[in-house]
């Protein structure tokens, strides 16, 4: 390895605190980096790294020399693309939630390589709070209010959301007309992987929210199990509109409560505030907000 690749492979260990995950990021043997890396600390005549049996960090020498490679990385990233007619190409791993990733960026994937043809996308699916750089993904679209971090979060819209429930639920519960008519009604819960908790039902009332728990036969932690319960009949629940326009369009599920909607949701792209975006990571950044851009004309 020159010097350059010697650099990465550092930050990348810095970054997943493993050598086994950086060298399979860059597709080189364990055996490799570790003799990478010790020929680097021998070069320098520091320690850049402290081994442990379940982690590997950076010593205060290390934390600075990680510092410094990811300038140096980046101003050659940038001087690179700039001769090459700054043509994005190369790999860029990206985190999603599922149900997002569906209705919003797959129908336009085949445009995305269209434009980026040397552009290859790893697509990871979940739905519980990730660190960027700890699982060794370039960005994470991510739905709901984040939590404080260092990361940047970059919110591309606002969702809104509304009450529903069955035609046969309604049947057997009744249509509540307004939110003093929920007692007596039951829920599906839907909890959180991050925070372990249930979600109440939230509604705007004037100026305020008013957030209200009802009596729960089922909780899930999966958003498509989460809308087939509502489906059959489970109890009402919560929800997007682009996850149930066509339920409603067929009358398998009914809106409720449309004077007091639930408070809109961001959707956010998160990525990591020090690590450099390379041109690739941006072109699918500046991709992924025109598409929810697109997608907000369209609506309106």
């Amino acid at each position: 390895m020159d010097r350059l690749d010697a650099m990465s492979l550092f930050v990348r260990i810095v970054e997943r605190r493993s050598f086994t995950m950086a060298a399979n990021d860059m597709q080189i043997p364990r055996s490799t980096a570790t003799k990478v890396i010790a020929a680097l600390e021998s070069r320098l005549g520091v320690r850049l790294l402290q081994r442990t049996t379940r982690v590997v960090r950076p010593t205060l020498d290390g934390e600075a020399f990680h510092q410094r490679c990811l300038r140096i990385l980046e101003d050659v990233e940038d001087a690179e693309g700039a001769f090459r007619g700054a043509q994005a190409k190369g790999l860029v791993r990206v985190e999603v939630q599922g149900t997002l990733a569906r209705h919003f960026l797959l129908p336009r994937l085949p445009e995305f390589f269209s434009r980026y043809p040397g552009i290859e996308l790893s697509m990871s699916e979940s739905d519980r709070w990730i660190d960027p750089v700890q699982e060794g993904v370039d960005c994470v679209l991510r739905y709901g209010h984040l939590r404080d971090s260092e990361l940047v979060a970059r919110q591309v819209t606002l969702l809104q959301r509304l009450t529903c429930a069955s035609p046969g639920y309604l049947e057997q519960f009744g249509v509540p007309e307004s939110i003093d008519d929920l007692d007596g009604h039951r829920m599906v819960s839907l909890r959180s992987l991050t925070s372990g908790q249930v979600t109440p039902l939230e509604f705007q009332v004037e100026n305020s929210t008013r957030s209200l728990s009802l009596p729960s036969p089922l909780t899930v932690t999966g958003t498509e199990s989460y809308l087939d319960a509502i489906r059959l009949g489970l109890g009402l629940a919560q929800v997007p509109y682009f996850h149930v326009e066509e339920d409603l369009r067929s009358g398998r599920l009914v809106q409720l409560l449309d004077a007091v909607p639930p408070p809109s949701v961001p959707v956010s792209l998160v990525f990591s505030r020090g690590r450099q975006l390379s041109p690739r990571v941006r072109a699918f950044l500046e991709w992924a907000v025109d598409v929810f851009k697109q997608r907000e004309t369209s609506a309106d």
